[in-house]
């Protein structure tokens, strides 16, 4: 049986870029190029699907950037009828896009839904005005209260709610004051991970003036974030990601499992079986006016990667050890093709240091593994 299928769509324009940022994002023109941008992604799709074998139905659909909320609801609806025209999906797919609170009002959710979005996940980052400011973000609080009201009132009825934690000054009371407050708007996920603050952002050059939260604290942040959620009923099922009851996102669950994923859009990656059987890493082009201008000449925008036995075995690992539960040795030997045996032979020297665990077919990190994941992954790799 093939793994599940998701597609994931890059929109790269932001309002303004946040001083923490290093994905693949650009200030937006005054005038988004939406028309030739939604056309140019399905001509993008239509170029992944030459390449890969695809006799399934598209699980989920993810929507990020960038800011996707600065589209139109025409354009999703646009974006979304295409997609369906090249690649079925049905009523049971999750197609989830991202919203900055700042670019947020009911008339877009209204739109959205009616485009059939049915999971949508807001950048709020945190609920402390000063974090907000530190971190450049366009919103205010009262601007992540009112995006909430709007995507509930829209008939959103699967909401994420996304925050950083170890953010400059912060501690473990102030850290689990974000969570308590997003928690008392009752969504059904929330994603709560670390700030990195990577080298080529203009944060990174104002690190040495930042008091940031050291090793002690930032693991008493985590244990105290954990345990508040936990209490609330948000179960964590890996590194970042808290569902309340069944709200697991599965996309990112099909990353974290090592499914088939097409990715479109500038800067966007994908993962997928080819027409002779290897398994293929596919890489877009970054620049958005690039993009664009190939796509409408009729030029290729891929960079593409058969993926040696070691590298599916790396990036397995990489990905999988990420849940919580873990993963059976069937899903391992069904997603990379190799023997269970070679894995359990690679799992001995973690088992001896009680990093990871192999109960029958269970493969999963300990709690000490998990708090050392990195560490696991080096012994592993």
């Amino acid at each position: 049986m093939p793994p599940p299928l998701t597609l994931y769509i890059h929109i790269p324009w932001c309002v303004q870029k946040c001083l923490y940022c290093d994905f693949n994002s650009y200030t937006k023109p005054n005038l988004i190029p939406e028309t030739r941008f939604i056309n140019a992604l399905l001509q993008d799709l239509e170029q992944d699907l030459a390449l890969a074998t695809t006799s399934q139905i598209l699980t989920s659909i993810f929507i990020g950037g960038g800011t996707p909320s600065l589209l139109s609801g025409d354009g999703i609806w646009r974006l979304l009828t295409g997609i369906q025209a090249l690649l079925p999906y049905n009523n049971s797919t999750e197609i989830t896009l991202e919203a900055n609170p700042g670019t947020a009002d009911s008339e877009r959710f209204l739109a959205y839904k009616a485009s059939g979005v049915n999971r949508l996940s807001l950048g709020i980052q945190s609920f402390d005005s000063k974090q907000l400011r530190t971190l450049g973000r366009i919103h205010s609080r009262t601007e992540i209260y009112q995006a909430y009201v709007h995507a509930k009132e829209a008939g959103l009825s699967n909401v994420n709610l996304d925050l950083m934690f170890g953010l400059p000054g912060q501690t473990p009371r102030s850290a689990v004051l974000d969570l308590v407050q997003a928690v008392e708007l009752r969504p059904e996920h929330i994603s709560w991970y670390q700030l990195t603050i990577e080298p080529n952002t203009p944060l990174y050059q104002k690190v040495g003036s930042l008091s940031l939260p050291g090793e002690t604290i930032m693991l008493a942040i985590q244990r105290q974030g954990q345990y508040y959620l936990a209490t609330q009923g948000f179960k964590q099922y890996e590194v970042s990601a808290y569902a309340y009851g069944t709200y697991r996102c599965f996309h990112n669950l099909n990353y974290w499992q090592f499914g088939d994923y097409i990715g479109i859009g500038p800067g966007a990656h994908g993962k997928f079986m080819d027409l002779d059987g290897n398994v293929r890493r596919i890489a877009k082009l970054s620049n958005p006016w690039d993009y664009l201008t190939r796509l409408e000449n009729n030029l290729s925008v891929t960079k593409s990667q058969i993926l040696s036995d070691q590298d599916i075995f790396v990036e397995f690992l990489f990905n999988a050890l990420r849940l919580k539960e873990g993963f059976s040795l069937g899903l391992f030997e069904a997603r990379t093709g190799l023997s269970k045996d070679y894995l359990v032979t690679k799992l001995l020297p973690a088992q001896s240091r009680g990093l990871v665990s192999l109960d029958g077919e269970q493969v999963q990190a300990t709690s000490k593994g998990y708090q050392l994941l990195n560490q696991l992954l080096l012994i592993l790799l």
